[in-house]
């Protein structure tokens, strides 16, 4: 024999469930920042990868969607980084040549860093997993190749321009190379 609820009892069962649910809730969070901080610890920037990946919570609740995070935040930081090289002004000759080469080249890294944020989003297992993990791979080290080769065309630069693009391609590659780690995590936790 089936009992029914009338209205009243309903609407305070349901109010019941609400009351119980953000517990539910807080823990999911919690999960996600405890997935954040424990895939971060051995990153090469730890604090940095803690700091930026910090406030994704959701989005970020497994490895792929924390590398995917990872992958946004650094291009993210590339184009505030272009943005920010190309504003620079009453700069010698010599150092627009390779200003102007930085900014080409941060403009490449954006490029890289988006083929890699495609083919982690249609990433599968299966048979092309390999072939994906290595694609996305190649084009996030593509990218930190880019921010070494801004960096070494100021090595015979000194001044104020230099030590503002160290401090902001230094930023973009410590981020990128966070990201390339969260990526290297996918794929081990799929060799175990």
């Amino acid at each position: 024999m089936a009992t029914t609820l009338n209205p009243s009892s309903s609407i305070l069962l349901l109010l019941l469930l609400l009351l119980l649910s953000p517990p539910l809730l807080q823990t999911s969070h919690a999960d996600n920042h405890d997935l954040v901080r424990s895939s971060c610890v051995h990153a090469s920037y730890p604090d940095i990868c803690l700091r930026t990946l910090s406030s994704y919570g959701g989005s970020a609740s497994t490895p792929r969607g924390l590398a995917l995070a990872a992958v946004r935040v650094s291009i993210g930081r590339v184009q505030k980084a272009s943005d920010f090289l190309s504003t620079l002004k009453g700069i010698a000759r010599r150092e627009r040549g390779a200003l102007t080469d930085c900014v080409e080249q941060m403009g490449d890294s954006v490029d890289e860093l988006s083929k890699t944020l495609s083919a982690l989003k249609s990433l599968r297992r299966g048979g092309d997993f390999r072939w994906q993990m290595s694609n996305a791979e190649t084009w996030v080290s593509a990218a930190l190749s880019n921010e070494e080769t801004c960096l070494d065309g100021f090595k015979e630069i000194g001044g104020d321009v230099r030590s503002d693009v160290r401090r902001s391609i230094t930023n973009v590659a410590r981020v990128t190379s966070n990201a390339l780690y969260l990526i290297n995590l996918i794929d081990d936790n799929r060799r175990r």
